[in-house]
C-alpha cells in the first residue's frame, strides 16, 4: 500500500479535494459511495451472501465503513487504512459503531463475510498488488466475497476527474481486464464484473438505463465480485 504520509496530508480536507474533482459529474462523494454500496448489496442478495461481518479495505476517513454496516445490516464492521490521521478522523466520527485499525493492527483470521475495496488498488504499486490480494484472501472466510471497485481507465470522464484530484493524479490505474486476472491468481473465483456510473447529473434522466448497461465496459467505475472457495 501507499505509505501513511501520502494520505495523512489529506485526512482533514479529503472530502473537499474529492468533491472538487467530482464537481464535473454534478455529484459528490456521498452519491457515489451510496450507489456503490447499494449495487453491492443487490449483488450479494442475488448470491445469497451472508453479510454479518464486513471489512472496508482502505477505509480512509471511514464514512463508507459506516454506510456498509448500515446498508448490509452487518453485525460488525472494520475499516483498515495506512493513514493514521484518516483513522483518527474515522474513529471520531464512526468509532461507536465501527472499528478502525492500521494493517499491522489487524490479524487476518479467515472470518470476514464481505470485503469492500474502492479506489485503493490504483494507489498500490503494481509489484505489491498480488500481496494485497493475498492479504484479502486470508481475511475472508471460505465462501466469503471480495468486492473490488476501481476507476475505469477506459472512461474519459474518469480520466478527467482523476487528473483533477490531488491524490489520484499520479495513480497507476488498473484495467477491467487486468483486475480479475490479479484476483483470480490469488485463488478467488470471479463471480461477475459490472460497470456503473455512465451518466452525469445533467443526464440523470437516463440513469434508469444503468442496470441494463452494467455489461458495457464504459462506466466510470467497475466492480469485480469474487468468492473464496
Amino acid at each position: 500500500m501507499s505509505d501513511s504520509a501520502e494520505f495523512d496530508q489529506f485526512a482533514e480536507n479529503y472530502d473537499d479535494c474529492l468533491n472538487s474533482a467530482l464537481a464535473a459529474s454534478g455529484e459528490n462523494k456521498e452519491f457515489f459511495a451510496r450507489e456503490r454500496v447499494r449495487w453491492l448489496a443487490r449483488c450479494l442478495q442475488e448470491f445469497h451472501q451472508d453479510c454479518r461481518s464486513v471489512l472496508d479495505y482502505g477505509c480512509g476517513v471511514g464514512d463508507t465503513t459506516e454506510l456498509l454496516r448500515e446498508v448490509l445490516k452487518s453485525e460488525s464492521a472494520v475499516g483498515l487504512d495506512v493513514s493514521t490521521s484518516s483513522l483518527e478522523r474515522a474513529r471520531r466520527n464512526h468509532g461507536t459503531t465501527c472499528r478502525f485499525l492500521t494493517f499491522p493492527e489487524y490479524a487476518p483470521d479467515e472470518s470476514v463475510d464481505v470485503i469492500y475495496c474502492n479506489g485503493v488498488f490504483h494507489h498500490i504499486p503494481p509489484a505489491e498488488r498480488a500481496a494485497s490480494v493475498s492479504y484479502i484472501f486470508r481475511c475472508l472466510r471460505p465462501g466469503g466475497v471480495f468486492a473490488l471497485w476501481e476507476n475505469n481507465p477506459w472512461n474519459p470522464g474518469t480520466q478527467y476527474v482523476m487528473h483533477r484530484c490531488d491524490f489520484d493524479r499520479d495513480a497507476v490505474k488498473i484495467s477491467p481486464r487486468r483486475a480479475p486476472r490479479l484476483i483470480a491468481r490469488a485463488g478467488l473465483e470471479i463471480l461477475r464484473t459490472d460497470y456503473r456510473f455512465f451518466f452525469p447529473r445533467a443526464l440523470k434522466v437516463l440513469r434508469p438505463l444503468e442496470d441494463s448497461l452494467s455489461w458495457l465496459p464504459l462506466g466510470g467505475q467497475y466492480q469485480v465480485l469474487a468468492r473464496k472457495p
